[in-house]
């Protein structure tokens, strides 16, 4: 047989791939119980919803991070402000006044405010009826609150994750494909400067065939539990108690997904397997910090402090992916992707190629880091970083990944065209919680990945490097 070229030989593999994992797919769509598509409805895959040339925006959810989406989004052209609930009025008060003030006068002058009680956000949708809204509440309000937003005719946009359960996921996917609504969870690190780059380098082939990765969220976040009757904490701290597994994948998952197309046309998410050590922390520290009384020192803190899950693919690569907001280190999401030619890793930012870095290292023995990075900035920095990167930093949100989020949401609803996270990602990336729930109480069984997308990713389209 004719050896193939390296370019041949990427564009065969994917081919064979494409038909296994389309076998895989058939198989796995029978083994989860894949619910047939909803008379009428349509695969989102690649959707571009009707162009809004001005897009009025609701709120759903102005604490820690609602507050930051709308007033950057108030600042950003094509948007109105139209509403604003929050369980709170000093909340909902604080949000409409950055609003204004964001609209310099000229903008959002008519924003209706809801606060009365829990199902004010429904009499919102009714009387506003929004373009787009942007939900920020509790995870256990995120699907509820998307589904009715779309089908009261709005786009919505969640907050991580999508959903906490499979069901709540394959009734997010059903509705917005029944109403032809957007449905996006979002995934700010998707965003981040270093993820742009390591997504332009892997789309160039840089590092040859992606074959495993690393996606991490560990952030020491037991001081949220001194939110005891308000913020995050105060109803945070219940699921480290109830539940054990990853409860918060996919500020890790997201890019790495994105680098391997995951359920984007290459390959897809298969089945997971998941372990999570015996939980401490917490105990320890609500004994240290609050009464022996007190409502946390009544709580048994059975989630382990740190998970980790395996991740297999259709064509057979890993990804570990793991969460730890309890123990004492430092801030990690590893962001690493290893190829066939190299690694690019995070935490620092780093770059190993064989053959060495241009300008930097003579061999992959030793990583480029720092100053030795800038020749690869120069070359790989992604298109969508030159053009907001410097009003990025100044607008702020994470180093400036949460503007580019939300400046490209407004971008493509203004625009008709597909989002960058598609509804289909939001909930295999979601997925993971339950699934690790799921395979930790059985002992690290391994667990089928639903395929949300009824094997259509196949057809997907890889996501663009926009500028």
């Amino acid at each position: 047989m004719e050896k193939l070229s390296g370019d041949s030989r990427r564009h065969f593999i994917k081919a064979a791939g494409a038909v296994a994992a389309g076998l895989v797919a058939g198989c796995a769509r029978q083994s989860t119980g894949a619910p047939s598509r909803l008379a009428g409805a349509k695969y989102m895959g690649d959707f571009k919803a009707p162009r809004i040339d001005r897009v009025r925006c609701a709120f759903i959810g102005v604490g820690a991070r609602g507050v930051g989406h709308a007033r950057q989004i108030a600042e950003i052209e094509g948007t109105e402000v139209v509403a604003i609930c929050d369980l709170f009025e000093d909340l909902a008060l604080r949000s409409l006044n950055n609003c204004q003030e964001a609209g310099k006068g000229q903008r959002h002058t008519d924003i209706k405010l809801y606060f009365e009680n829990g199902d004010s956000w429904k009499r919102m949708l009714e009387e506003v009826r929004p373009d787009a809204v942007f939900i920020c509440t509790p995870w256990r309000l995120h699907a509820p609150m998307a589904i009715e937003s779309m089908k009261q005719g709005a786009h919505a946009f969640v907050e991580v994750p999508l959903g906490l359960t499979n069901e709540e996921l394959w009734d997010i996917v059903d509705t917005s494909e029944s109403t032809g609504r957007h449905c996006m969870m979002m995934e700010n690190v998707n965003y981040g400067r270093e993820e742009l780059l390591y997504l332009n380098m892997c789309r160039q082939g840089v590092i040859g065939e992606l074959l495993h990765g690393e996606a991490s969220y560990i952030h020491e976040l037991r001081g949220q539990m001194n939110e005891v009757d308000r913020g995050t904490g105060s109803w945070r701290t219940f699921h480290y108690a109830s539940r054990d597994g990853n409860l918060y994948p996919t500020h890790g998952l997201g890019p790495v997904a994105q680098y391997m197309n995951l359920a984007r046309g290459e390959d897809n998410f298969q089945r997971l397997v998941s372990y999570s050590s015996p939980g401490r922390g917490r105990n320890l520290y609500a004994e240290k910090n609050f009464p022996p009384d007190h409502k946390w020192n009544k709580l048994d803190f059975k989630g382990g402090d740190i998970n980790t899950s395996i991740i297999k693919t259709t064509l057979g690569r890993t990804v570990m992916v793991q969460w730890d907001e309890t123990s004492p280190r430092p801030y990690s999401r590893h962001n690493m992707i290893q190829g066939t030619k190299g690694t690019l890793a995070g935490f620092p930012t780093r770059v190993a190629i064989e053959g060495g870095v241009e300008g930097a290292t003579e061999d992959h023995h030793r990583w480029a880091e720092g100053e030795m990075l800038k020749a690869v900035y120069e070359k790989y920095e992604h298109p969508l970083y030159t053009r907001l990167g410097e009003l990025a930093r100044k607008m702020g949100g994470h180093g400036g990944m949460d503007f580019i989020m939300r400046y490209r949401i407004i971008e493509c609803l203004r625009e008709g065209q597909p989002l960058d996270q598609n509804l289909y990602e939001g909930a295999f990336w979601s997925a993971v919680t339950p699934l690790s729930e799921k395979s930790v109480a059985e002992d690290g069984a391994p667990q089928e990945f639903p395929d949300f997308t009824r094997g259509e990713w196949i057809n997907t389209e890889a996501l663009a490097i926009v500028g």
